[in-house]
């Protein structure tokens, strides 16, 4: 004899929620991954934002330089100038 249509009816619930229990696990998984990744992206966002602010500051520091290099030479220049005067004046 085959099975009776009760059996068949638990038998198709009870694979019904083993698939329902499979298809939960897998949001779960999905969700805790979304979180993950939404966690190393708000990371890397911080990084992201570290990194603009230190070479914003880096790039102000080598601007800075260049323009103190700029007057340094321009002071050795006029100082190289003063020298040749004297020195050309005490020759002369």
């Amino acid at each position: 004899m085959g099975d009776s249509p009760l059996d068949l009816a638990l038998r198709r619930l009870h694979d019904a929620v083993g698939a329902l229990e499979a298809a939960g696990a897998r949001v779960i998984e999905v969700e805790k991954n979304g979180a993950a990744s939404a966690g190393e992206i708000a990371a890397l966002s911080a990084d992201r934002v570290r990194l603009a602010e230190e070479l914003d500051a880096l790039n102000a520091r080598a601007s800075r330089l260049d323009m103190n290099n700029r007057d340094v030479s321009r002071r050795l220049d006029i100082a190289m100038d003063t020298i040749r005067s004297v020195l050309a004046g005490r020759d002369g």
